[in-house]
């Protein structure tokens, strides 16, 4: 497949009074055509700055760069008309209406005005289209944002948090248009923190903590290259869990104990688990496989600490520290 975004020893320094503080350290990134990309990574982990760069809004320090087969950002004029993009967080005028503010972004992009249309269509905002904008919620603000960086109907579409305020009902929307995009041939790059999103939509993501790369591939490559296959074992009674352990550490697997059950690694068959045990005349209740997700791989690569002791969940799958303010429901 063609590389429509490429990324090698990207580099980023900034200086200031307390040193040197590397913000990107050599990073590389793939994105193939046509595909939805997830773009991970925990605050400050580089990937805003990454995809300014890419964007030409700061200049890098080091290494290469590619959009659509063009090396950037010497060649942006001749691509930026393929690319939409959504970088932190837009800001409109609050006193014009979403019809307003797409037209006006038609006529400075040479867009014909038909598009309009066509893109407040997409992101459902055409009952509210004649509405000021102050008068819009977070998540409809997002989805203005994101009609406008579909105007020109791009080969490349970069989002950066696109689901941000959007409720359940609005995020299963966007993930859908997400989805119908790459099947027309658009290619998506997706950076967010609802990683159950993440998992659902895209084919292929990229992994980034400080700075560096730490994952890439498909979903499914990902999650089998970091993720243990782990088994949850329940025996008749919890009083033989330790006699279990034993049994199963003296032929290989790793155990954990836990309350109520063991968590076995290690072995190449959960079978094994039931001979090994029922050798001790000790009987499974349950054998399960434990299925991946991508959340806990990413606090696994990423170094992720957990405030207190854990990670809130906020709209079942965002990860952010307890405090830290979330975004408006949509409307």
């Amino acid at each position: 497949m063609t590389a429509v975004l490429e990324i090698a020893g990207l580099q980023k320094t900034y200086r200031s009074r307390k040193g040197v503080r590397k913000a990107l350290d050599g990073f590389d990134m793939l994105v193939e055509a046509g595909q939805v990309h997830g773009f991970l990574g925990p605050n400050g982990s580089g990937k805003t700055t990454t995809l300014r760069t890419l964007l030409g809004l700061i200049r890098p320090n080091g290494g290469r760069m590619t959009l659509l087969g063009r090396e950037v950002p010497a060649a942006l004029p001749e691509v930026a008309g393929q690319v939409g993009a959504i970088v932190e967080s837009p800001q409109f005028f609050g006193n014009f209406t979403a019809r307003d503010t797409l037209s006006l972004l038609a006529d400075a992009g040479g867009v014909d005005q038909q598009r309009v249309d066509e893109v407040l269509e997409l992101v459902g905002l055409r009952d509210r289209a004649q509405d000021r904008v102050k008068t819009y919620s977070l998540g409809m603000k997002q989805r203005l944002a994101v009609s406008s960086a579909l105007l020109k109907n791009p080969k490349l579409l970069i989002l950066d948090e696109p689901a941000n305020g959007l409720d359940p009902g609005g995020i299963r929307e966007m993930r859908t248009l997400m989805r119908n995009l790459a099947e027309s041939g658009m290619t998506v790059v997706l950076s967010s923190h609802i990683l159950g999103e993440i998992q659902l939509i895209c084919d292929s993501v990229t992994i980034i903590a400080a700075g560096r790369r730490v994952a890439a591939g498909t979903v499914a490559d990902v999650l089998a290259q970091h993720a243990p296959g782990a088994v949850r074992v329940r025996v008749e009674s919890d009083a033989d869990l330790p006699a279990a352990a034993e049994a199963l550490a003296a032929n290989g697997a790793q155990v954990q104990v836990e309350s109520g059950h063991l968590m076995v690694t290690g072995l190449a068959k959960p079978a094994e688990i039931t001979r090994v045990l029922a050798q001790r005349e000790l009987y499974v209740s349950e054998l399960t496989p434990v299925t991946a997700d991508l959340e806990s791989v990413f606090l696994e690569l990423t170094g992720t600490a957990p405030v207190d002791g854990q990670h809130r969940q906020v709209d079942d799958n965002v990860l952010a520290p307890a405090g830290q303010a979330q975004g408006g429901g949509d409307q």
